[in-house]
């Protein structure tokens, strides 16, 4: 019989939240990219207006920025410029 150590691993789930806030921003900029629009300002004008027209639909990036809260989105974009030195 093998003596297997157990360890507590400690997830941390803000950590988890903000890095699929990451890649949900991240996606859904290149497929808009891909489409030619300017990322920047088609997600400004979806997090504003939170109307999901001002993202496409191309590789699902649609969907996908609505899986997150826009005030989530809102939220890690106020926290990164803060925390940028």
């Amino acid at each position: 019989m093998t003596n297997r150590t157990t360890e507590t691993l400690s997830f941390k789930n803000d950590e988890i939240r903000r890095d699929n806030i990451k890649q949900v921003l991240r996606l859904t900029k290149e497929a808009l990219e891909e489409r030619g629009y300017n990322a920047v300002n088609q997600m400004a004008g979806y997090l504003i207006s939170n109307d999901p027209a001002y993202i496409s639909s191309h590789k699902n990036a649609r969907s996908i920025i609505q899986s997150v809260e826009r005030y989530e989105i809102i939220e890690e974009l106020v926290r990164y410029y803060l925390e940028e030195k």
